[in-house]
């Protein structure tokens, strides 16, 4: 019996990076997973590798509807709903705030707030009625702690961290658990491009950026994948409303 068996999960932002490495390790714990996201050539290509065990369904987390339709069809295809792992997101605009337009701070807020929002108020109906859950949202480093760039991500992940505390609180009697995980820099593609957006020798880059952690490298996706297991698995029932921290010591600063 795996850690997860017996168990459904839905992933947004599944088809790359921390979302996939997510959706693998869900799998391989014995979890039936619906693989929800925009990219629908790699997250198809994920979902074929497991079979009848994942289900990969297009939804724009921003509109409703799809959030909507996306979790109901999860209901429809496996049966129940165990576990959310609200992981979409994006970077957005890198100005300083005074220099931000409107368009680019909604934007940033319309996926990785509002998305988080539709994703939990969707699944708590098919939660409930699983008899309780995990909600697991993805912050940041940047929902602790501040930095003198991209204003919108960091209110965003700033958002993400509260609105998981508050819905623990919501839904506690449910037997639902809603915890935030705290990511530092991983290796992945929306760090990738946040890295040759500065220019120069990005392999350089790459380093620096991994000396910011006490630990002295990048993370791996996995790295956050294990973590995000745990807190699906009923190893972690006495945990809600908590931060997960997986930063290589960033935050310890």
């Amino acid at each position: 019996m795996g850690r997860l068996s017996g168990k459904v999960a839905l992933v947004t932002g599944a088809a790359v990076g921390i979302g996939a490495a997510c959706t693998r390790r869900l799998l391989e714990a014995g979890a039936r997973v619906a693989l929800v996201d925009l990219h629908d050539e790699p997250g198809q290509r994920l979902a074929a590798e497991f079979g009848d065990d994942a289900r990969y369904f297009h939804a724009d987390v921003s509109v409703e509807a799809e959030v909507a339709a996306a979790v109901a069809a999860t209901v429809a295809a496996f049966g129940r709903l165990d576990v959310l792992v609200n992981n979409a997101g994006i970077a957005g605009a890198n100005k300083p705030t005074h220099e931000l337009t409107e368009a680019e701070w909604d934007r940033v807020q319309s996926i990785n707030v509002k998305g988080v929002f539709f994703c939990t108020k969707h699944a708590i109906g098919p939660l409930r009625a699983a008899g309780g859950g995990s909600i697991i949202n993805l912050s940041s480093i940047y929902g602790l702690v501040g930095a003198a760039d991209s204003p919108p991500y960091h209110a965003s992940k700033g958002a993400v961290r509260l609105m998981s505390k508050t819905d623990a609180m919501l839904y506690a009697a449910d037997r639902i658990r809603v915890n935030s995980v705290h990511p530092g820099f991983i290796r992945t593609p929306m760090v990738e491009q946040h890295l040759a957006a500065m220019g120069g020798d990005p392999e350089q880059h790459r380093r620096d950026t991994g000396a910011l952690h006490p630990l002295g490298h990048l993370g791996e996706p996995d790295d956050i994948a294990w973590g995000v297991v745990y807190l699906a698995s009923d190893e972690s029932k006495f945990v809600t409303g908590s931060e997960l921290v997986i930063d290589g010591g960033y935050t310890c600063r």
